[in-house]
């Protein structure tokens, strides 16, 4: 799993002036003339809007840690801009370090992030199945110049991952102790934890993922829910493509980012659909543990997949 540690919380967070925004974007475009708003979500970036089609994106300082990286998104969206340029991501149109403001220049995306926008219930499972399709052909592109640019980090090897999942079921065994809630499930945390062992492939299968196509990143058109594309490559990695179809953690909603995923290209190896089932079995006991609003349909979700266990 990835841990959020930041190596410098207390240094400085500045906004820019917006006269130096525009001077930074002037340096890779011949026109940009105003500001027009700065996204303050609170994460690893700070995000200048530049006229109707132009973000910058910073690093901000005290928010720094190793996964997130500008230079590593921009190594990730080039390739996928020469492999597959369709694809609805961010176009990239520079960058640069400029003594402590690190930055990156890109087109913006169409509609806004689902997060805020949200889906009409109609459009849902339409939308994420697109997002599915998307996250599919984003994994087909060349790995190769991803893994040789020294940028991505590499996590879950099918032996990291055991070590992962006996970590995990564990702690979730504890967490339902300490809360003096009943375990939830016929089978007990010994057995599915060897069940969920079993499932785990011994040939890696390392892709470039984007780590949270979710609600944050997805983005939709505001008014109707459609999909419009998928923003923020910084906290890329290599690892089993599965972990980049969980991050919807409502099981209808998983559904068909997966569903999108499996019909976007040829069928997939017959070691994925275990695999897929380790992934649903975590992301439910995380509803679950962290008091998600659908926690209770992930309990019936996780009962439903491991009954015949």
């Amino acid at each position: 799993m990835i841990i959020r540690e930041y190596y410098q919380p207390e240094a400085p967070d500045p906004v820019l002036d917006a006269d130096v925004v525009l001077a930074l974007a002037r340096r890779h475009l011949d026109q940009a003339h105003r500001v027009t708003g700065i996204d303050e979500s609170g994460g690893e970036a700070r995000v200048y809007f530049i006229d109707d089609n132009i973000v910058m994106k910073t690093q901000r300082p005290q928010q720094l840690r190793s996964w997130t990286s500008l230079a590593k998104e921009i190594v990730f969206l080039n390739q996928i801009a020469k492999d597959d340029p369709t694809l609805p991501v961010p176009r990239v149109l520079g960058y640069g370090h400029e003594e402590s403001v690190e930055y990156t220049l890109m087109t913006r995306m169409a509609g806004d992030a689902a997060v805020r926008a949200g889906i009409p219930d109609t459009q849902k499972a339409e939308s994420l199945r697109e997002l599915g399709g998307v996250v599919r052909r984003i994994h087909a592109i060349d790995q190769a110049p991803l893994r040789t640019s020294g940028q991505f980090p590499e996590e879950f090897t099918p032996e990291d991952l055991k070590l992962s999942l006996v970590e995990d079921i564990e702690d979730f065994a504890r967490r339902f102790t300490e809360n003096q809630i009943g375990w939830p499930l016929e089978i007990h945390s010994e057995s599915l934890l060897e069940k969920l062992l079993q499932r785990v492939p011994d040939e890696a299968w390392p892709i470039a993922l984007h780590t949270n196509p979710g609600p944050t990143h997805t983005f939709v058109d505001p008014l109707t829910g459609a999909f419009r594309g998928l923003i923020d490559f910084g906290d890329a990695y290599i690892g089993h493509p599965v972990f980049d179809l969980w991050q919807w953690g409502e099981p209808e909603a998983r559904d068909a980012v997966f569903q999108g995923y499996v019909t976007a290209g040829s069928a997939l190896p017959d070691a994925f659909g275990p695999m897929w089932e380790v992934a649903q079995v975590i992301s439910d006991f995380v509803a679950v543990i962290r008091e998600r609003p659908y926690a209770q349909k992930s309990i019936s979700h996780l009962q439903d997949l491991t009954r015949a266990w």
